[in-house]
């Protein structure tokens, strides 16, 4: 079969051949419907040639069950149904349909070919690339609404946002489906197998949205499969929600084969999360945008802090382990900040173009500046001054040295001892102030999206997958993509060229000693592609 598809201003068509053709009104930016032929585990799409107006490919199922590597045009990248592995699973028509605010929706159900592409920038001549299936409610369910015993856990660091999830997903299950027994895991993976639960209600969830931290209490570490699903098979739950982090969702991956492995009809769908927006695929994740809200008011205190004394330097120190989201965008929102440092980017200190040159360069222009700084930024230089020992946390983070108290002492002694200059530093971590707080308006509505994407995929029998815009489309995102890579700042895209215009900082790339580090990490790179391939 050939498909033909033609670009306008308006709409996006495809016609069989050149004599027989429909159209689609459809978003050729982020969503496509293939309805004349079934998307299964993935697809390829072989290009022909193309001209200026038109261009046609061709849809040829991939035998491998994988990615076709001859013909990579088109790829969906599926998510696991508990049909794969439970024969002859029973399906019922949803109980949507008798909604009253589903009532007057135009097209209550999503099409089932409906997908959602990765990349959506593109040129006439590239491949269409990766896909996800897109979220939302089916016509057809694997669960009878009597039958659900779902179950909700919380695991990792505090993010503002977690209590909205849970409560949608409550309200979610509640009154659009039927379901009244809905179980909350205390205390973490660890609460599966220490019988802490809570019974959870619509009314018993009402207003938690506007508190922060979580009501079901939260840890990190503790999980061990076999418990977690022994207990998930004890008390018969059917559906399990699990809201965390990259090694939460490692686990929830591990929670997943386990449960296909014995047969059971549980679905397993994770909810990301974590404050750095560092979780791969998805355009951010929740909690960010009020992480980046609340920082303001530390970057603002430091600089009325300093513009009030003679030669004051503040530096605010946000989250960002390993990517310097947070203080990248607060930074940009701010205007008030001279230097912005991130994991992503080495800096130096002495020497031209170092940082103490440039901070003593704005002390002479304005009297003040103000820095801020990602908590993991600068790290490889504390573990050479402070011997750091290699430890991790209970979820496999590794520990970090505060680098703030580290560079603020290390400007203090510049500048008092080698320069001869009297300077006022101030200090602000404003971490677990930013972490505790409720959700923003905003990050509310997103995690509503999130939360009933979550229950849709669930009660469609979709298993082993993750939730998250896509190009500001929902998707259903296997668990693996999200954990397999983080998502760091690009110091080749726009945005911080946008964040170095307005700071006039240094780009602190022009160093010898960055230099040689970059060196040394392309000289492992190419050792480690060695060993790998021999």
């Amino acid at each position: 079969m050939e498909i033909a598809l033609g670009f306008s201003s308006q709409n996006l068509f495809l016609s069989r051949n050149s004599s027989e053709s429909y159209h689609k009104k459809i978003n050729p930016i982020s969503s496509f419907s293939f309805s004349n032929f079934a998307l299964r585990k993935r697809f390829s799409l072989k290009r022909q040639p193309i001209s200026r107006q038109h261009c046609s490919i061709k849809c040829q199922a991939s035998t491998n069950g994988g990615i076709d590597q001859q013909n990579d045009d088109f790829i969906l990248e599926d998510v696991p149904h508990l049909s794969n592995f439970i024969p002859d699973l029973p399906s019922y028509p949803n109980p949507l349909k008798k909604t009253p605010g589903y009532a007057i929706v135009k097209k209550t159900f999503v099409n089932p070919e409906d997908v959602v592409a990765q990349k959506i920038v593109v040129q006439k001549d590239s491949p269409r690339g990766i896909h996800f299936r897109r979220t939302g409610p089916r016509e057809k369910v694997c669960f009878k609404s009597e039958e659900v015993r779902a179950c909700i856990v919380t695991c990792g660091g505090l993010c503002p946002g977690i209590n909205t999830v849970i409560r949608e997903i409550v309200c979610g299950l509640s009154s659009m489906y039927g379901v009244d027994q809905i179980l909350g895991i205390q205390g973490g993976y660890r609460g599966f197998y220490s019988k802490n639960t809570i019974q959870l209600t619509p009314k018993s969830v009402n207003d938690i949205h506007k508190r922060g931290g979580t009501i079901l209490q939260t840890s990190r570490g503790g999980h061990d499969t076999n418990k977690i699903v022994d207990n998930i098979q004890d008390r018969g739950i059917n559906q399990v929600y699990i809201i965390g982090g990259d090694g939460t969702q490692k686990g929830a991956a591990a929670i997943y084969k386990e449960v296909e492995r014995r047969g059971l009809k549980v679905a397993v769908a994770g909810i990301p999360k974590t404050i750095d927006n560092d979780i791969a695929v998805i355009d951010k994740s929740f909690g960010f945008d009020t992480a980046v809200e609340e920082a303001q008011r530390a970057i603002n205190a430091a600089h009325v802090e300093v513009e009030s004394v003679e030669n004051g330097v503040g530096i605010v120190k946000l989250m960002g382990r390993y990517s310097g989201f947070i203080a990248m965008h607060a930074t940009l929102a701010s205007r008030d900040v001279d230097c912005c440092l991130i994991p992503e980017s080495p800096f130096y200190l002495e020497g031209h173009g170092g940082l103490f040159e440039f901070v003593e360069e704005r002390l002479k222009e304005n009297r003040h500046m103000v820095i801020v700084l990602a908590e993991g930024a600068g790290q490889e230089y504390l573990a050479e001054s402070m011997h750091a020992v290699d430890e991790k946390d209970a979820s496999g983070n590794k520990l970090l040295l505060d680098v703030g108290l580290w560079l603020t002492q290390k400007i203090k002694d510049h500048f008092t001892n080698v320069r001869k200059m009297d300077i006022t530093m101030k200090y602000i971590d404003p971490t677990y102030m930013i972490r505790a707080i409720p959700s923003s308006a905003s990050d509310n509505i997103y995690c509503t999206l999130l939360a009933q994407s979550a229950v849709h995929g669930a009660m469609a029998g979709f298993t082993g997958f993750t939730v998250g815009p896509v190009n500001s489309r929902q998707a259903y995102i296997p668990i693996s993509r999200v954990t397999e890579t983080q998502n760091t700042v690009k110091l080749t895209d726009r945005m911080w060229a946008r964040l170095l215009a307005s700071t006039n900082q240094p780009s602190f790339l022009n160093c010898e000693i960055v230099q040689k580090k970059i060196n040394k990490q392309t000289s492992d790179d190419i050792n480690d592609i060695k060993i790998t391939s021999m």
